[in-house]
């Protein structure tokens, strides 16, 4: 059904959790690539033994990078990507190919749903909702009671797990290399989408994913992509998020264009200009 991309850094643990998760609650068979970055900790011994498709750099090359190595050896319709941080519940997958099925054309981008353990002001994110970590994960708990963590769906996919049609992929290049190692890549691969003429960003209620939070992106030392975003789309990525994907509400249709007379929109770019 899809081809699932998870980049990891030495996050072994979390990315066996990852694919047993994968492989034991999909709906469909999926084929599964990892970008192995440096692997120092048994990664790439681990994922050869399974037999599990593969990229590898010997070192971090950062997610933009991993993400566009391993989607080369894509061989189905579609592509989603999935952190290794993130654990797979029951019917994820089945979910969004309902959506894919009911959209009938190929300019789409949607998302899964995530649980975090930490409250936020996210509101597309069932937050506060602990279930351990890797050491004390609490999964039959997690499965008792993801089911009543109910999210109507959603406007304005950008993160994963995420699942866009390969041809759309290939369109506008995948992930962008001067975002790495990946700060902001989120919101200009849906940017990209966008400018190619995609409406259609839609988060999935029913598709739900645990997610642990930040077990690679809390190493790695951040490149500054809100400056990058601002300085190559001249609007600044909060008002991409709120006003044009309307990030967090509900979900009613494909999005209109963005309404260009607005003094919002005006003072983005202003703003844009000025912090870039």
């Amino acid at each position: 059904m899809f081809t699932i991309i998870i980049p990891t850094w030495n996050n072994l643990p979390y990315l066996k959790l990852c694919i047993e998760s994968l492989q034991k609650n999909s709906s469909f068979q999926h084929q599964i690539v990892v970008h192995i970055n440096e692997g120092n900790d048994g990664t790439k011994q681990w994922i050869e033994a399974q037999g599990i498709e593969h990229t590898y750099s010997d070192q971090n090359i950062g997610i933009c990078k991993a993400l566009n190595q391993a989607s080369i050896l894509a061989k189905t319709k579609y592509i989603c990507y999935f952190n290794d941080d993130m654990y797979a519940l029951p019917g994820w997958d089945y979910f969004m190919a309902k959506d894919i099925e009911q959209i009938g054309h190929e300019m789409f981008f949607i998302s899964a749903t995530m649980i975090e353990p930490k409250p936020g002001k996210d509101l597309n994110i069932i937050q506060g909702q602990d279930f351990g970590d890797i050491q004390n994960f609490q999964e039959k708990a997690l499965f008792k009671a993801y089911k009543d963590l109910q999210m109507p769906d959603w406007s304005g996919a950008s993160w994963p797990p995420n699942v866009v049609p390969l041809s759309l992929w290939e369109a506008v290049g995948g992930y962008s290399d001067e975002f790495s190692p990946g700060m902001y890549s989120d919101p200009d691969f849906a940017m990209k989408l966008w400018q190619h003429g995609v409406r259609y960003f839609k988060g999935i209620g029913e598709s739900k994913v645990y997610h642990f939070m930040s077990k690679s992106t809390g190493k790695i030392v951040r490149n500054d992509g809100r400056k990058t975003f601002m300085q190559k789309w001249k609007i600044t990525p909060g008002y991409f998020y709120q006003h044009m994907l309307r990030m967090g509400q509900v979900w009613k249709a494909p999005l209109p264009n963005a309404c260009k007379t607005s003094l919002l929109y005006w003072a983005s770019k202003l703003k844009a200009f000025v912090k870039a």
